[in-house]
């Protein structure tokens, strides 16, 4: 997202997962498997020494002939290779492949970036409908993850009709990857509880060393155009879609560049283009100040709640013991020292999810406030930041830094825009941003950004697409539900399917959102408009 939720008081931090799934947590605390941290594939070539051009785009798709050979291309699938991030996933049933894609569509033969696939085969061969591409969010979200970890989960009624198929998008993960900060650097980075001027400058130069040729090319245009490559690739003629979170700007812009080509697509935790970066920095931070306050106040109804019996003071104590460490950092097992930044991080990490997150955050809080040991919250923190127990990160901080200033070239805020911008803060979200300053707020990455992009955020209409289900969620704090309400108003033809209720998403929180897209991906059948869904207790 653009570059949405805070590590409070010190910058603005994107939303990384559209799906957060916490692994049952026990002893000093644990999270899910991180993306895997191996080699992938690079451009090969030096940095640019000047600005980089703005991507810019070849017309007609397949139908240009220079992209015949990457539309026809034939996808060597295998059995998938061992892979680190994902030993705790029985892989015999699943295929693994690579792509090849132009890096920059208006020069299409001058250079390729990989695209790394993993595909599970419908179980009703007989009556497969075709493919089913996933993304899970972010941006920088690991789609073959997503796939691996949800096929014989979540998304097996849909593996019945589907091959179920993820992929890395680029600039992400197992493909050709951006590659900024080492271990250590985002160790220091991470735990920062204010902007500083110097980290953000080096966090580019270190982007621009190490990922410069691709930087330019990482957003989500040519991440669509990526998509539709895919689609000719599988042998689909229509794309059938299904992303979440960041996912839903991927849908949304590939159905405004291939309207003809638009199957079935959902779009759950809705994204809205339109959106000014700084508007929507603004707005998930009030967004999640409200799951926090409703948080706290049910935590006294609970055994064990570090937070008193009051519900009204909850909130205040449980702002006041993060924003202490600030001042008072705490030293886990391992001897690491969990910040404010990195205690504030680990709390909205578990506000993403449902009432079982709920009950993490309240077990790590009263650890770190009662039993004075900070390794829930750190290990919070580092599922968030794709941090594993070795301390190696996955790129996914850097990748979303990296999609987020390819899409997002806005001019820097003025400086009244930003003191309104904070005085809102103040008002509406006191407890996530009691300590942030101006300067923090006004700390975006893509201001020492190699190059700007000449997109602009905008309302997507898809005039010409096949019908579009938007999901929303009304207690949603990473995609506020007013932007699933703009996103589907703004469409062609769309209709929105309302969840009540907290977290992030829908699909995976309310059985009867589950069925009605389902049964929208399967048959066809959209549902009513105006329909409401309850959260499964």
């Amino acid at each position: 997202m653009n570059s949405a939720l805070a590590r409070v008081s010190r910058r603005i931090l994107p939303v990384v997962l559209g799906i957060a799934v916490v692994a049952g947590c026990s002893g000093s605390g644990g999270t899910r498997p991180a993306a895997g941290t191996g080699s992938s594939p690079a451009v090969t070539a030096a940095p640019p020494t000047s600005a980089a051009p703005s991507p810019s785009l070849r017309p007609g798709g397949e139908a240009d002939p220079a992209l015949k050979s990457f539309y026809g291309q034939q996808i060597g699938w295998a059995p998938c290779a061992a892979d680190p991030a994902l030993k705790n996933v029985d892989m015999s049933t699943f295929q693994c492949g690579t792509a090849h894609v132009p890096l920059d569509y208006a020069h299409p033969t001058v250079d390729t970036v990989d695209l790394a696939l993993i595909r599970k085969p419908a179980a009703k061969a007989d009556q497969r409908l075709g493919s089913l591409f996933l993304n899970p969010g972010g941006p920088g979200g690991s789609g073959i993850e997503e796939v691996a970890g949800g096929a014989n989960g979540r998304f097996q009624s849909l593996n019945q009709r589907y091959d179920l198929v993820g992929f890395d998008p680029r600039g992400v993960g197992r493909s050709t990857a951006v590659h900024c900060l080492d271990d250590a650097a985002r160790d220091k980075l991470n735990a920062q509880d204010h902007a500083d001027a110097g980290s953000d400058q080096g966090f580019a130069d270190a982007c621009r060393a190490k990922s410069g040729k691709l930087l330019p090319f990482v957003g989500t245009v040519d991440a669509a155009r990526d998509l539709d490559v895919l689609r000719g690739a599988v042998g689909d003629q229509k794309l059938d879609y299904l992303g979440f979170s960041y996912g839903t700007y991927l849908g949304a812009e590939y159905a405004e560049q291939f309207p003809d080509r638009t199957g079935r697509l959902v779009l759950d935790g809705a994204m809205d283009p339109s959106n000014d970066p700084l508007d929507a920095d603004v707005a998930q931070l009030v967004g999640f100040e409200g799951v926090f306050e409703r948080w706290a106040a049910d935590c006294p109804s609970h055994s064990g709640c570090p937070l008193g019996k009051d519900p009204a003071a909850a909130a205040q104590r449980a702002a006041a013991f993060l924003d202490g460490l600030e001042q008072h950092p705490m030293t886990t097992s391992d001897g690491r020292t969990l910040t404010a930044a990195e205690g504030w991080t680990g709390a909205l990490e578990m506000l993403y999810g449902d009432a079982k997150s709920w009950e993490y955050l309240r077990n790590g809080m009263e650890w770190a406030m009662q039993a004075h040991k900070a390794d829930y919250l750190m290990a919070f923190a580092d599922d968030y930041n794709g941090r594993d127990k070795q301390g190696h990160y996955t790129n996914m901080a850097d990748a979303n830094v990296a999609i987020n200033c390819a899409d997002y070239g806005a001019p820097v805020p003025s400086d009244d825009r930003i003191n309104q911008a904070l005085a809102q803060l103040h008002s509406q979200a006191k407890y996530l941003t009691a300590r942030m300053t101006a300067e923090d707020l006004n700390a975006q990455d893509c201001r020492d950004w190699p190059y700007h992009p000449s997109t602009a955020p905008h309302v997507i209409k898809a005039a010409g697409a096949a019908p579009i289900l938007v999901v929303g969620s009304t207690g949603d704090d990473a995609t506020p539900y007013a932007w699933a309400q703009h996103l589907a108003a703004g469409l062609a033809d769309a209709t929105l399917l309302t969840r009540d209720g907290d977290g992030h998403t829908g699909y995976g929180k309310s059985s009867c959102i589950k069925k009605a897209v389902d049964s929208f991906l399967v048959d066809g059948t959209m549902p009513a408009a105006g329909t409401h869904c309850p959260t499964d207790s």
